[in-house]
């Protein structure tokens, strides 16, 4: 029912988040939780985004099924929703709710830091 992704921390000379972030696996438990009784009502919600992220997380792991799965974060605000391994490369993906995403500051500090293969940005647009 629930996803606890532990912080991806190495020694880059920055402050890093040591603490897990938490997810709901299933979707549809954390609407009726909230109270959300269609998708009307979920686009207006403040925890649109946060549904989002935690479907499209696991959705995403179901398809790669990486062994270890991190996010990365740093206390000066970089953030990065997915870093993984696979065949001994590190990847990462950062999940937007936003129609037209655009590369952050963020998504170039934690690809540049972690030296990623590739940035996936997940967005529900085309």
């Amino acid at each position: 029912m629930i996803r606890q992704l532990q912080p991806w921390f190495e020694n880059l000379g920055k402050r890093q988040v040591k603490s897990p972030k938490i997810y709901f696996r299933d979707t549809g438990l954390l609407h009726s939780l909230l109270d959300i009784p269609n998708t009307h009502n979920l686009l207006g919600h403040p925890k649109v985004g946060a549904s989002w992220e935690g479907f499209t997380l696991e959705q995403a792991l179901q398809i790669l099924r990486p062994n270890a799965v991190y996010f990365w974060g740093t206390h000066a605000g970089a953030v990065l929703d997915l870093v993984f391994h696979l065949q001994g490369r590190r990847y990462g993906m950062e999940i937007k709710f936003n129609e037209a995403p655009t590369l952050t500051p963020s998504m170039r500090i934690s690809s540049a830091e972690l030296a990623l293969e590739h940035l996936w940005i997940i967005y529900p647009g085309n």
